[in-house]
């Protein structure tokens, strides 16, 4: 069976992420949209990076077109998440969250989760620095009501 550790994404610069520098941190893993309505909500994230950073928050955003609100190339929505919600966490190539094509991570991460399909953008899961799913957070879920699970998170003490 497969663990979070296993998994690789690329980032959008084209470096590869590997999933065990993750290990021993807390991680959010969000699928994102730019055009979305709820893409406000990366002021949220980027507001909780930059508190927890320095304690081992890890966030990993994750573009999906699938519900047809992200920009046309991995670049134009990279440096729309910059320039209008001053993101500095690592942002993924685009990737499918659903359906035949979809991410294997997705895959893993709705299979833990015991929840289906990905029903929208900006779908968060929390995961421990055990790399155990903590939670999955609907879309509308604000970024500010995650964070009293990951001061929790953070606490807990690595195994």
């Amino acid at each position: 069976m497969a663990t979070i550790y296993d998994f690789t994404e690329t980032e959008m610069s084209g470096q590869p992420i590997d999933f065990k520098d993750y290990q021993g941190k807390v991680l959010l893993i969000v699928n994102t949209a730019s055009k979305c309505g709820l893409a406000p909500q990366l002021a949220g994230i980027e507001a909780l990076y930059q508190k927890y950073h320095d304690q081992g928050f890890e966030v990993l955003g994750l573009p999906s077109n699938q519900f047809h609100q992200e920009l046309a190339t991995d670049e134009e929505a990279n440096d729309f998440c910059q320039l209008h919600y001053g993101v500095t966490f690592p942002m993924t190539q685009r990737v499918a969250v659903n359906g035949d094509d979809e991410d294997p991570l997705f895959t893993y991460l709705k299979e833990t989760a015991g929840h289906g399909r990905i029903k929208w953008n900006f779908t968060k899961f929390l995961i421990g620095r055990d790399g155990q799913l903590i939670d999955r957070y609907a879309p509308v879920t604000k970024p500010e009501k995650v964070e009293p699970d990951i001061v929790t998170a953070l606490a807990q003490s690595q195994n």
